[in-house]
């Protein structure tokens, strides 16, 4: 039997690496997961390889998945190069960039409300760090970025605030010592919320874990290690508590960043789209919009 990539799986792939998972790729493509997975299965018949495997909960590209996405990017982009040389409509992209803080709950509802107000244009999703996010939007790979923290540069445009909470494990006591915490590596916009908090009330505190990864932050408070700062969007992750004996935590300002040359069109409905979703999410505050916004 022949041996085929097509081109639809080869997207599917795709969409679950910038996505970041086989549900928020699903949504992406509007497929139901159980499709987005078949079409996986189908590349790694295909290929004879094993291209994904369970980690946990979580889903990871093996080495082959790493190799085969790359062909598979290059694959795709001559695909969409020649249908554009040969004068076949397409719809244009839009790239947004995300940390996972904001991805389970704001991302689909975003994904809904743009493709209403930019018909023309597909949004695609790159789940990653603050700093890298940043560079990349520098570097012109990303269009948009949701970024927590203060910000002063002309690209970023305030859209909310985000309530943070402090969470730990059922049954976790405070130490009568430093209050351990479970945090991102540095920089994080949340860790520094932490500590400075903490400073502030002249509670002493130490990194009790570190992780890299928001599954890795909820693994390591759940088996007790410490208590994290996390913005949840109201709803307690599953094998949390929120705590109520320590410092209340200032919100933190939600920002939209376009890069350089954007479309303002697509900046604005954006910011729109945002902040529309924010007034009717709870615990979330609303930046208000400027003329011309």
């Amino acid at each position: 039997m022949e041996k085929v990539l097509d081109i639809v799986p080869l997207r599917s792939f795709v969409a679950v690496a910038d996505c970041g998972g086989f549900q928020r790729a699903a949504t992406h493509l509007h497929l139901s997961q159980a499709a987005v997975s078949q079409h996986v299965r189908r590349l790694e018949a295909a290929t004879g390889r094993r291209l994904v495997e369970r980690d946990g909960r979580r889903s990871r590209f093996t080495a082959d998945g790493n190799r085969l996405l790359g062909y598979a990017r290059r694959i795709l982009a001559l695909h969409d190069e020649s249908l554009r040389g040969l004068g076949v409509e397409s719809e244009e992209t839009v790239v947004i960039g995300s940390t996972e803080h904001a991805a389970a709950q704001l991302l689909p509802r975003l994904t809904a409300t743009l493709e209403e107000s930019l018909p023309d244009y597909r949004v695609r999703y790159r789940l990653d760090r603050g700093t890298a996010l940043r560079e990349a939007l520098g570097a012109g790979r990303l269009d948009l970025a949701l970024l927590l923290g203060a910000a002063d540069d002309p690209r970023a445009t305030p859209v909310g605030e985000l309530e943070l909470t402090w969470y730990s494990a059922p049954g976790w006591t405070r130490p009568g010592g430093a209050v351990p915490l479970v945090a991102f590596d540095s920089p994080c916009a949340l860790r520094t919320s932490a500590l400075e908090t903490l400073a502030a009330h002249r509670i002493p505190a130490e990194i009790g874990a570190e992780a890299n990864q928001l599954a890795g932050v909820h693994a390591a408070t759940a088996a007790g290690l410490g208590v994290a700062v996390l913005a949840t969007f109201g709803t307690t992750p599953q094998g949390l508590v929120p705590r109520r004996d320590l410092p209340k935590l200032e919100p933190l300002p939600l920002f939209i960043w376009n890069r350089q040359g954007l479309d303002p069109t697509v900046s604005r409905h954006a910011v729109v789209s945002l902040r529309r979703l924010l007034s009717a999410h709870r615990g979330l505050a609303v930046a208000p919009i400027a003329q011309g916004a």
